[in-house]
């Protein structure tokens, strides 16, 4: 009986810290990044990321390389100036468990060379598929982002930045492949993860 009271002890403290969690972000949110990343994080500018969905973990990342200066943005730097290790967490809580949206793709043809790209890479260039790192629905890891449903430009402009070294905070190996990339592969990759569904809503179909 003991351990049945100290277990739910837990859960209710647990349940209250979670909840100071999420008011702690929504004052941040709406203080700082619903401008250009929407009070639910879905960045209805495609020059910002969609943040709904993110992986907690790389949240957690940038934010401290942005505060830190690690990460290189004249916005997001001084953004992320003074944010404090628990406010950071919070957000990045935050936004990881709000919902996954998706990009309609009316550019099929183009798409399909995407997704080739991303589920083969291309061997005469010693590209690896991005579904090796990223996952097989751009789900991303703990550690690495997810892709699916990201707005187009941003993605494009990421890889542009890896493949000039002008994003360094992050795994080198992007940096070796960003700048394999042509024009052509980066935005045709860009335009299929702006598409990709997740598990569930492929499912739903």
């Amino acid at each position: 009986m003991k351990k049945i009271i100290l277990a739910l002890a837990f859960l209710a403290f647990a349940g209250t810290i979670h909840a100071a969690n999420i008011e702690l972000a929504k004052s941040i949110v709406k203080e700082k990044c619903a401008l250009c990343h929407g009070e639910e994080g879905d960045a209805s500018s495609a020059v910002y990321p969609r943040l709904a969905a993110q992986n907690r973990n790389y949240l957690v990342k940038q934010l401290k390389n942005f505060r830190d200066g690690k990460r290189k943005s004249d916005t997001m730097n001084e953004m992320a100036k003074g944010l404090k290790d628990d406010e950071i967490e919070a957000l990045a809580e935050y936004f990881s468990s709000k919902t996954a949206l998706t990009h309609r793709v009316r550019d099929k043809g183009f798409a399909a060379v995407g997704e080739y790209l991303f589920k083969k890479g291309n061997k005469y260039s010693q590209i690896p598929a991005c579904n090796s790192c990223h996952g097989k629905h751009g789900e991303g890891t703990e550690e690495l982002p997810r892709l699916a449903g990201q707005h187009k430009r941003y993605v494009s402009d990421q890889l542009h930045a890896f493949g000039e070294r002008v994003r360094t905070n992050d795994n080198a190996i992007m940096h070796t492949i960003a700048k394999s990339l042509t024009e052509f592969e980066i935005e045709a990759l860009a335009l299929y993860v702006s598409g990709i569904k997740n598990a569930e809503q492929e499912e739903a179909q």
